[in-house]
């Protein structure tokens, strides 16, 4: 049976019942430590709730929230006998967009939670346009607090209508919707009884069977190196002269026998061995990071891709991106010179324009912009000091993706989707 990894998102507004439902999942699906769970009754019972508040489970962020302290992501963890999954929880406030951002980046789906009472809610909208701007394949819709409306068809059938409607604006590939109560664990883990005119899966069942194999670029070979491996072990003469090059597939199916491409020099050799810490593997795809050794001695350092001779990423100086700014400190504006990371190449950068400020709630792109601030997304033009080899971010995110570095404090000040490179 398959265990492999989901990684996904929760956003919704602040009382949508996030913390509930992550609650809800861990709970139903025994994944927290009894010693967890008394503490949790314990503090119900002391507040004089009825029921175990399951939202206590995940809320160890209460605290900061209530003194205004920036939020974080809050990554969990939890595993089924198909799946091991990760959460990234991200905050619900429009003033953390960046940290959605950052728990959405790398996801395979993403919940956006609704509260059914209220609907749409600017929030909702936003949260389900960051997902498919970073091109989470997979987005659940899950009407929450159903046993407030009665488990009514109707209302879910109007909020299910309203946001298929919005999302005719969006790239969404695959959407989902789903009727719960994380508070009841209606359709939650299992298939709810108050609910019989719904006839689709619990979410938990969604979450363990959606297909991610397909989502990843198996077509395209991206191989940044991360780093040049020459043990130089004199009293061992197989070692002598090993050179291997580690990194993480970012995208193809490499396998030994495989012609390759090096960038920059375009010099072409042949796979040897793809080698990894069990040993050696007859191939390598993304997101395995593994040793390759090639036929041929190259000139290849920290930086370099390889890839196929006849299907090459852009080598480009000049990028056009989608940014989320990320800094409170600092604004972005035309001629900024930062650092910009991608893959494992890093390089100076300078913005040569704002070409629009993109408004989220409204997806209206406000063209008379001069500066970006803090949670702002906007697209801009990007002049490098030397080439990237990128892809766009639609077609591959780990080689479309970058961020970019304050120098003088070397804080994370951007994150980037290239949309066009020249």
């Amino acid at each position: 049976m398959s265990t492999d990894i989901l990684r996904f998102a929760t956003a919704g507004s602040v009382d949508d019942g996030k913390s509930t439902l992550i609650g809800r999942l861990l709970y139903d699906s025994k994944s927290i430590f009894e010693d967890q769970l008394d503490s949790v009754e314990r503090t119900s019972r002391t507040r004089g709730e009825e029921q175990t508040n399951l939202a206590l489970l995940t809320d160890g962020l209460r605290a900061e929230r209530e003194q205004g302290i920036t939020i974080d992501v809050a990554y969990r963890y939890f595993a089924t006998p198909r799946r091991t999954f990760i959460i990234a929880d991200t905050p619900g406030h429009i003033q953390y967009t960046r940290n959605m951002v950052t728990g959405a980046s790398n996801s395979d789906l993403a919940v956006v939670l609704v509260d059914a009472r209220k609907g749409l809610q600017e929030q909702s909208r936003r949260h389900a346009f960051l997902a498919t701007l970073l091109q989470v394949p997979h987005l659940v819709l899950a009407i929450n607090k159903m046993d407030l409306v009665d488990y009514s068809q109707q209302r879910f059938e109007e909020i299910k209508e309203e946001f298929s409607a919005f999302a005719t604006k969006l790239d969404v590939t695959d959407l989902t919707f789903i009727p719960i109560s994380a508070l009841h664990g209606d359709n939650v883990v299992d298939r709810s009884l108050n609910m019989p005119w719904y006839e689709g899966p619990s979410l938990l069942h969604h979450l363990e069977h959606v297909h991610i194999a397909s989502d990843r670029n198996l077509k395209d070979v991206r191989f940044p190196v991360q780093y040049v491996i020459r043990p130089h072990k004199a009293d061992d003469p197989e070692l002598h002269d090993f050179r291997g090059y580690a990194g993480q597939v970012a995208g193809g199916v490499l396998k030994p026998g495989d012609e390759v491409m090096h960038l920059p020099s375009g010099l072409t050799t042949h796979i040897d061995a793809i080698i990894t810490a069990d040993g050696d593997v007859q191939e390598a795809f993304s997101p395995m990071s593994v040793t390759l050794r090639l036929a041929d001695d190259i000139d290849i350092s920290r930086g370099d891709m390889i890839c196929r001779p006849n299907n090459k990423p852009h080598a480009a100086q000049d990028i056009d991106a989608m940014l989320c700014w990320m800094s409170e400190g600092r604004k972005l504006t035309p001629r900024s010179k930062l650092v910009i990371k991608h893959t494992t190449r890093t390089a100076k950068v300078m913005v040569r324009d704002i070409l629009y400020r993109l408004d989220v709630n409204t997806l209206h792109r406000d063209e008379d912009v001069s500066e970006l601030v803090l949670n702002e997304i906007g697209r801009v033009n990007l002049r490098v000091t030397q080439p990237l080899f990128v892809d766009e971010y639609q077609r591959n995110r780990l080689t479309g993706g970058f961020i970019l570095i304050d120098e003088g404090t070397n804080t994370t000040v951007a994150a980037g989707m290239v949309t066009q490179a020249n």
